[in-house]
């Protein structure tokens, strides 16, 4: 029988993994405030999920195996679309054309932390259970 982590575990792994890197997108951002004709990048996650969604229904997904006793588990890397990644719209125009606020990468930081804690959360809680079924208590 074919053990299937993404059924098993609701697709959290994916949230924790997009959401590393929209934090690696908004730091970027954060650390280029300075930095002439820079424009700020974010991702869509409506559009990212949509496309995993629709790719988990008419696919199936797998990692590429070095070791023939590793379990097939799938759909756990990271592709991007230029659909899911936006440039963001300066509230104020800035004389050298840099597009990030810091204030508002900011608080988008501090939002997806939140994102990020919370699907930690849910996968720890989904490990659990699996591991609760496994010991059989």
């Amino acid at each position: 029988m074919r053990i299937s982590f993404e059924k098993a575990l609701g697709g959290p792994e994916k949230a924790l993994l997009y959401t590393a890197k929209r934090a690696e997108m908004l730091s970027n951002n954060i650390a280029n405030a300075d930095t002439p004709n820079f424009k700020a990048r974010d991702l869509n996650f409506a559009s990212v999920f949509a496309a995993q969604n629709k790719q988990a229904i008419n696919t199936e997904f797998s990692l590429a195996k070095t070791n023939q006793s590793h379990i097939n588990t799938g759909g756990l890397e990271v592709t991007l679309s230029d659909a899911a990644l936006l440039y963001r719209v300066p509230n104020q125009p800035s004389l050298d054309q840099n597009t990030v606020d810091v204030q508002v990468e900011q608080a988008k930081y501090a939002e997806n932390s939140i994102r990020f804690q919370a699907a930690f959360t849910r996968l720890n809680r989904a490990f659990k259970g699996l591991m609760m079924a496994l010991k059989g208590g």
